[in-house]
C-alpha cells in the first residue's frame, strides 16, 4: 500500500499545503480519503487526474469535501467526453450538499458524475477493506481504518477526544491523526491537540504516528514538541503535502 499526503492543512489551506486529502494506492486501484479545498490542484502533481477510482469523505465541512466541486467539472466537461461515474462514499445528504455548494439543481446535482453512497460501518473499495466509525466533532463525522495486503492505516478525520480512536488505530501500521490545537488552546469536543494524538497512538499501539490537520496559524514545530511529550513510544512525523508512505 502506498499513501500520499495531498493536503494536511487544518480548517483552511495553508501556504504549503491544501486542506485534507490523502491518496491510497494498491493493486492498481486509487482511493482518495477526503477532498478538501485546494487539494485538486496538488493531486495533479502526484496522480493522473482521471485515474481516481473512488473517494471517501469523512464529513461535510469544506476543508474535507469542497474540491469535489472542481473535480465534478473536470470529469463532466473533460475534452473528449464525460468520464464514467465513480463512487463517493460520504455521510448522508452529501449529494444535496455538493449540489448546493455549486449552485446546481438538486436533481440531478452531481449524481451523473458521482455515485454518492452513504457510509456504512464497513465496505470494500477495490483492494481496500474500510471500517468506519463515528467520531466526536461538531457535525456528523467519521474516522476510517483502511486495510490492504496485510497493512493498516487509520485516519482520525476531525474529532475531539474519544476512545473510538483507540479501536480505530489498534495496531495500525500508520495512524494519520489530527492535531489541530496546542496545549491550553483546545475547546472540548472539537479537535485534538498534538499531545492527545500521541496519547491515543500509544494506547492503540500504532506503529507510526503522523500529525495532520495542522492549522496554519499554529507553529507545527511546537506541535511536534508537545506530541513528543505525550509518552508515545513510536516515531512521529509532521504531515506535509507530497509526503509518501509505503507500507
Amino acid at each position: 500500500m502506498r499513501v500520499t499526503v495531498i493536503g494536511c492543512s487544518g480548517s483552511f489551506p495553508g501556504p504549503d499545503s491544501p486542506a485534507s486529502c490523502y491518496l491510497f494506492e494498491d493493486e492498481g486501484y486509487s482511493l482518495l480519503l477526503d477532498f478538501g479545498n485546494g487539494a485538486l490542484g496538488a493531486l495533479q502533481r502526484h496522480h493522473d487526474l482521471y485515474g481516481i477510482d473512488a473517494i471517501a469523505i469523512s464529513h461535510l465541512h469544506a476543508d474535507h469535501c469542497m474540491d469535489l466541486c472542481g473535480y465534478y467539472v473536470a470529469r463532466k466537461y473533460c475534452p473528449g467526453g464525460e468520464k464514467p461515474r465513480i463512487p463517493v462514499y460520504a455521510p448522508p445528504h452529501a449529494d444535496k450538499r455538493m449540489a448546493e455548494a455549486y449552485d446546481l439543481p438538486i436533481n440531478p446535482g452531481m449524481t451523473d458524475t458521482f455515485d454518492f453512497v452513504p457510509l456504512a460501518a464497513a465496505f470494500q473499495a477495490g483492494p481496500f477493506e474500510i471500517t468506519v466509525r463515528p467520531v466526536n466533532h461538531v457535525i456528523e463525522s467519521y474516522g476510517f481504518r483502511v486495510t490492504s495486503g496485510g497493512k493498516t492505516v487509520a485516519y482520525s478525520g476531525d474529532t475531539g477526544r474519544t476512545d473510538v480512536l483507540v479501536d480505530l488505530a489498534r495496531d495500525a501500521d500508520l495512524f494519520l491523526c489530527e492535531a489541530s490545537f496546542l496545549d491550553g488552546d483546545n475547546p472540548p469536543d472539537l479537535h485534538l491537540s498534538a499531545r492527545e494524538a500521541a496519547e491515543y497512538a500509544e494506547r492503540a499501539g500504532a506503529a507510526r504516528l503522523v500529525l495532520t490537520h495542522l492549522v496554519p496559524w499554529n507553529d507545527s514545530e511546537r506541535s511536534m514538541v508537545e506530541a513528543k511529550d505525550g509518552d508515545y513510544s513510536g516515531p512521529i512525523d509532521l504531515a506535509r503535502s507530497g509526503a509518501v508512505y509505503r507500507l
